[in-house]
């Protein structure tokens, strides 16, 4: 009975109903009784009326302006609140405070009830949901840091360190020295292989470097001294290598056994330029002709291009094998398409070059597209469409344009310049702004070439080196290197 009394009592204190009888006055009751006794008090001296009058008259000014603080009311039971407990609500306090300590019982009903309802409200278990999740081990700091404390512990990289900045040096990876190589715009004197093997013409040699191994060998020269090698060019496996030379004659070499295959006349000037296109080889020539020869067979002449009427010094097919293109010192480019019958007739003629076109390149993933450059008194990169035959765009570098060369990892066009400016420059396709300038030559650039995986650039120019620019690395945040760490090798 003891305890259903006390239980009574609890919920008798707990209950809101019940008038408060232990709260002070409230402010108008204490107004109310004030003025009755005033009213009922005789009215002897006239300051007790002014003072009972005082008491209960509203300040006309707000308490604690110009700086003024309120005081604190003296007299008992005025606004402040003082709360009055007794040793029974203590007592009743205490036992609700010991009662929520105590461990629940939950059964295991009332947990799967628990988890449904959370899972049919919120749409997963609330006990399970985490605000902070770390997936992984933290990230070590990097090898001589020195404070650790501001070691980023987390594995999932933010969208601004996803993006990588990409560092384009200015300076050579490599330097390789090219004594003799002869000074003529005309001329194409250096190709990168498949085979990682870059093959160059200086003087009457022509010379190999292997780019993984750096051996170089000395493939072919020349009996008579007089004689030069005139333009290289390798076959699309990169087995075979055709030479160009002085004398008219165009030779077809194998690199593995260093040994010439064939030797094939028909030209009456030196030949200048070469390109293939899987069996067959086309060759240019001073004379204006271009030939085209299967070099399977033992009549290799299959039929001849006639359109220049100066020397032929650019030429290359496209990637697709359906056009050949060829620039001349007349200040045109030509664009013929693959045939063998009798009507060997260009269908485009470009004539908007006010220069010698020898910078000539294919777009590799818009087969369609031509990139020419134009010499000393043009200077302009120009855009074609080889269907339609229209010049997409065109752009005035200020410098003679000796060689052009697409970069497929970045979707970039890359052009060596001879006067004035005497440097390679990386250009943004289509847009042709200017992404970076390659310095470091001291004579004007003659020849480019791309290396088998698009990395590297290598550039050839009449100071009598070749400088190998790693510029197309894919996925490749680099750091900048001092000219110390330059490597210079003689390929000869």
């Amino acid at each position: 009975m003891s305890q259903f009394g006390f239980e009574n009592d609890i919920h008798n204190v707990l209950r809101l109903d019940m008038p408060i009888t232990n709260a002070p006055m409230a402010r108008w009751q204490r107004k109310a009784s004030t003025s009755n006794s005033s009213n009922t008090s005789s009215f002897t001296p006239n300051k007790s009326v002014n003072r009972s009058v005082s008491l209960s008259k509203t300040p006309s000014k707000t308490p604690g302006k110009n700086g003024k603080t309120q005081n604190t009311p003296s007299k008992a039971g005025g606004d402040r609140f003082i709360p009055q407990r007794n040793s029974k609500q203590m007592d009743v306090a205490s036992f609700l405070i010991s009662k929520e300590n105590e461990p629940v019982e939950e059964t295991a009903s009332s947990t799967s009830n628990q988890k449904a309802w959370s899972m049919t409200l919120n749409g997963y278990d609330i006990e399970e949901a985490k605000i902070l999740h770390l997936g992984g081990k933290p990230l070590n700091a990097p090898e001589g840091y020195q404070n650790n404390l501001k070691v980023l512990y987390s594995q999932v990289p933010t969208p601004a360190s996803i993006k990588k900045s990409r560092y384009i040096s200015s300076v050579p990876e490599r330097i390789l020295d090219a004594p003799d190589i002869k000074n003529d715009f005309y001329l194409n004197l250096m190709d990168w292989g498949r085979q990682n093997i870059l093959a160059v013409g200086l003087a009457n040699h022509v010379y190999l470097w292997d780019a993984a191994a750096g051996g170089i060998v000395l493939l072919k020269k020349m009996e008579d001294d007089n004689e030069y090698i005139c333009s290289v060019s390798w076959s699309k496996d990169g087995n075979f290598l055709a030479v160009g030379t002085s004398d008219c004659k165009v030779e077809l070499w194998d690199v593995q056994y260093q040994k010439r295959l064939r030797s094939m006349d028909g030209h009456s000037a030196r030949v200048g330029c070469l390109s293939w296109n899987d069996h067959v080889l086309s060759s240019g020539s001073r004379s204006g002709l271009i030939h085209q020869h299967d070099v399977r067979v033992a009549d290799h002449h299959i039929f001849t291009f006639g359109g220049h009427t100066q020397e032929v010094c650019g030429l290359t097919w496209s990637p697709d094998g359906k056009y050949l293109a060829s620039g001349g010192n007349d200040n045109t480019v030509y664009i013929w398409p693959m045939t063998s019958g009798s009507e060997n007739r260009a269908i485009h003629a470009l004539s908007e070059h006010q220069g010698a076109v020898k910078a000539l390149a294919w777009c590799p993933w818009q087969p369609n597209i031509l990139a020419s450059g134009g010499g000393t008194s043009d200077r302009h990169i120009r855009i074609w469409n080889a269907n339609s035959g229209s010049c997409v765009s065109a752009l005035d570098t200020c410098s003679q344009v000796s060689s052009l060369v697409f970069a497929p990892n970045y979707k970039e066009l890359v052009s060596g310049h001879g006067f004035s400016h005497d440097k390679v420059v990386i250009w943004k396709y289509p847009s042709l702004t200017k992404v970076a300038e390659l310095e470091g030559h001291e004579d004007r650039v003659l020849n480019l070439a791309l290396s088998p995986d698009g990395s590297t650039v290598a550039s050839v120019a009449a100071d009598e080196t070749i400088r190998l620019y790693k510029s197309f690395e894919k996925d490749a945040v680099k750091k900048p290197k001092s000219t110390s760490s330059i490597i210079q090798q003689h390929i000869r």
